[in-house]
């Protein structure tokens, strides 16, 4: 998951921007989208903050610009 995620994060930042990776994870429809292809089911509990966490470890050590809070517990 983290590593699917900082690839298709990349890829939106090369082709669109960084400001465009952002509007795309305030969208909850995309958002929502995004988890079930990095490996979510659509229906499942704690989605949200999983895949928080799965960005957070992607993007926080990268060259996007941003960081990323959330996840799970205290992580």
């Amino acid at each position: 998951m983290i590593k699917l995620s900082k690839e298709i994060s990349r890829v939106v930042v090369y082709e669109y921007g960084t400001n465009e990776l952002l509007n795309r994870f305030s969208d909850p429809f995309w958002f929502q989208a995004f988890s079930c292809v990095i490996g979510f089911d659509w229906h499942s509990s704690g989605t949200t903050t999983t895949t928080c966490g799965a960005l957070k470890l992607a993007i926080n050590n990268s060259d996007f610009g941003i960081q990323v809070t959330g996840g799970k517990g205290k992580t």
